[in-house]
């Protein structure tokens, strides 16, 4: 039986941002109407099963308030789970859909949503979307899309080593400990309390450690991009030093900001290295949102490493079913192929 998760996060694309950079705003009822959508397509492409996260803004049943009953053809329920209005949430979820069995999960929510889910989502293939323009991880993808790709690969009508990758991810390890990860990067601020979320001040920012980066992308990971891009699917990361150095770069540092900055050195990174740090006491930014406190006791090691959630490979997963002739209705078969009727 096929089955697909759906975690929408009530709480991404409102942050801080929205008010210091220009980053943009998607507000609940745009989030339903991705979900929306992303139900229409699933139930369209005969998934068996759908299964949502329950939240605060009740995105889900916002979604379905939308679709007449007769067109759903799938069964449809919210995951039994208590909500306390936080990122727990979205841990939890989909600790409970691995659990449950679910063939894939389609994420609505930014990088912080994304990095929250594969804590436990474990090898459940991921569709994510973004509800932002500061996000390198989601895709900037259609809901109706997203659904029609999920739905194909939950049925396993496609080749899941062609149209799923698995993706790198950077460990943070405190005292010999794994505290936490990130998906895309990792920022050293020298400063001692975490405060709001978000990066402010890029005076306070010393070293950066990404999986990948572009000028395309919009925050700390465009600023290597700037001057070495990597890809999501190269086998290798970036170390950068901020600081009185030989180069500046310009860098797309939050949306509509364009910063110059200083770099003192860089390196790059294979799979498997570690990085220890060394400004303490210091805060971590992971994945743009600051999180974990450094004391001047602790030791800490970043690890690149190639064990991040897996990933649907959205334009592949659809162009592979039409190899398959998913799309075709109606078709009759010659001794030449398959011509229209």
């Amino acid at each position: 039986m096929s089955k697909v998760g759906i975690i929408a996060n009530p709480a991404a694309g409102k942050d801080v941002r929205r008010l210091v950079a220009h980053a943009s705003v998607t507000d609940n009822a745009k989030k339903a109407g991705i979900v929306r959508r992303a139900i229409a397509a699933l139930s369209a492409i005969g998934v068996d099963e759908i299964v949502i996260m329950p939240d605060s803004s009740s995105l889900g049943l916002r979604a379905l308030e939308g679709i007449r009953q007769e067109e759903l053809k799938c069964h449809i329920c919210l995951v039994d789970m208590l909500t306390t209005g936080s990122v727990n949430d979205s841990i939890v979820a989909a600790r409970l859909m691995n659990e449950l069995g679910v063939n894939c999960i389609i994420t609505v929510g930014g990088d912080g949503t994304n990095r929250a889910v594969a804590h436990t989502c474990g090898d459940v293939p991921l569709v994510p979307i973004s509800t932002g323009t500061n996000n390198v991880f989601p895709f900037m993808v259609e809901g109706t899309t997203a659904g029609l790709a999920a739905g194909i690969v939950a049925r396993g009508l496609v080749d899941g080593d062609r149209c799923v990758a698995k993706t790198k991810r950077l460990n943070i390890i405190k005292n010999d400990c794994f505290v936490t990860l990130a998906l895309i990067d990792v920022v050293v601020l020298v400063e001692t309390f975490i405060g709001s979320k978000a990066i402010l001040d890029m005076s306070k920012a010393r070293e950066i450690i990404a999986v990948q980066v572009h000028p395309s992308y919009i925050g700390m990971a465009s600023i290597g991009g700037s001057f070495y891009p990597i890809g999501a699917d190269d086998d290798e990361g970036l170390y950068i030093r901020l600081g009185k150095g030989k180069m500046r770069v310009q860098a797309a540092v939050a949306p509509g900001l364009i910063r110059e900055v200083e770099i003192e050195k860089f390196r790059v990174l294979n799979l498997g290295d570690k990085v220890e740090l060394t400004d303490k006491p210091s805060i971590l930014a992971l994945d743009g949102e600051r999180e974990v406190e450094i004391f001047p006791e602790d030791r800490v090691e970043i690890e690149l490493c190639k064990d991040g959630p897996r990933v649907v490979r959205i334009k592949e997963t659809l162009e592979e079913a039409v190899k398959n002739g998913f799309f075709v209705r109606n078709r009759k078969e010659t001794g030449g192929g398959f011509h229209e009727a």
